[in-house]
């Protein structure tokens, strides 16, 4: 049984972890297979959003702890060379994310913890059932946040709510979550595959290199300084101006009617 599954629906590919009976923590398997599928995702002109969820009851429940034990009896040094590769493998998997040229959406229900955390707040849109819930957790087996979730979640939430998640590593419902900016829709639970489908279909009938060029400016943002910010965003536009769904977005304005964009 593959780790990772995907599935298409039209210009919508669905990533799905699965390692249902472990809440789908993360293995090597599931990270090499997310690693190699988001290159050729990324390449891929036909695929123009992009699902992640997990198979079973839950998102994701972080990192595979039990499989952890066989390398908590090493040598420190070689704790730490294992760790530091493992963790490289990871953050490869968000370097794709970020730099995948059209929108990708986390589905969560159930746990989302630890890594899971991670995973969503690196993906551009969240929508979670009503009965999901979240925690960051590593505090929980006396590590660090890794996985990009120091970067996003605080810029998400604000420093000071972020300690706290981060801190104390308690439990709070998806609601919660939303109020705090950290997810986008709540949905009830058995409606949760619909309205994630519609959100992504939603998304693939749009102009999807625009989207592409939003997110590659909203993301430099978080670093950029003003003027360089500015300049980025007259080269994206320029660049969005030169493509037919420009052309198409403005003649369907003129004549009144929905756009039909190709993605182009």
């Amino acid at each position: 049984m593959s780790h990772l599954e995907i599935s298409r629906d039209g210009a919508v590919a669905t990533l799905t972890m699965n390692r249902p009976e472990a809440r789908n923590a993360l293995s090597m398997e599931m990270r090499s297979r997310l690693t190699e599928v988001l290159h050729d995702i990324e390449q891929d002109d036909s695929i123009r959003c992009v699902v992640l969820t997990g198979a079973g009851d839950h998102f994701m429940a972080g990192g595979d702890v039990k499989g952890m034990g066989d390398s908590i009896i090493k040598p420190p040094k070689e704790i730490r060379q294992e760790f530091l590769l493992r963790i490289h493998d990871l953050h490869t998997i968000m370097y794709a994310m970020r730099r995948m040229p059209k929108p990708i959406i986390a589905s969560c229900r159930g746990a989302a913890a630890g890594a899971g955390v991670s995973m969503a707040l690196a993906c551009d849109l969240v929508i979670a059932a009503d009965d999901a819930f979240f925690t960051l957790a590593y505090c929980k087996i006396g590590t660090s946040p890794d996985g990009s979730s120091s970067f996003h979640l605080p810029r998400a939430v604000g420093i000071k709510k972020a300690m706290e998640i981060a801190l104390l590593g308690d439990r709070f419902d998806a609601t919660t979550a939303k109020d705090m900016g950290m997810i986008n829709f709540v949905v009830p639970s058995a409606e949760l595959a619909t309205e994630t489908r519609n959100l992504a279909q939603r998304l693939a009938a749009g102009p999807t290199h625009v989207y592409g060029n939003t997110k590659a400016l909203f993301y430099r943002s978080l670093e950029s300084e003003f003027e360089s910010q500015l300049q980025a965003e007259a080269e994206y536009f320029a660049d969005c101006a030169s493509r037919p769904d420009f052309r198409e977005g403005v003649t369907a304005f003129i004549e009144k009617r929905a756009p039909r964009f190709t993605g182009q």
